[in-house]
């Protein structure tokens, strides 16, 4: 067994390891779901790779056939990619709700806004 046999599994812990440090070393929103978005294409790869098998034709029953590719791995991600992109699109329409509210994607930034609101004096209510 050589390293290059399992390539696949290589860039996968690559990309898992660089979507994982991105989510969590930065600051900025956008870049997190950058991060996520690296990292689920790793989960994609590691799904994807046992699916293929060398010399492995579609699982059409026939005499000629003794090997076969199995399908559900790649019907399986086809899922995830959707779901995956309409995580997406709802973690960029809060990233710009929260642009609107704050002013700001940093999240130091906003986490300083709402501990500075949280210790701010509550205006008194005038009774007239």
């Amino acid at each position: 067994m050589t390293l290059a046999s399992h390539f696949s599994y290589w860039v996968t812990v690559l990309l898992l390891m660089v979507g994982l440090f991105i989510v969590m070393a930065r600051e900025n929103l956008i870049k997190k779901l950058i991060g996520l978005g690296i990292f689920q294409t790793a989960v994609y790869l590691l799904y994807i790779a046992p699916g293929k098998l060398i010399g492995g034709v579609a699982p059409i029953v026939g005499g000629q056939f003794a090997v076969y590719s199995n399908p559900l791995p790649h019907v399986l991600i086809l899922t995830a990619i959707v779901v995956g992109v309409a995580t997406l699109a709802l973690g960029l329409a809060l990233v710009v709700r929260i642009k609107e509210a704050y002013g700001s994607i940093d999240e130091d930034e906003i986490l300083l806004m709402d501990a500075r609101d949280d210790t701010s004096p509550e205006p008194e209510a005038k009774d007239g």
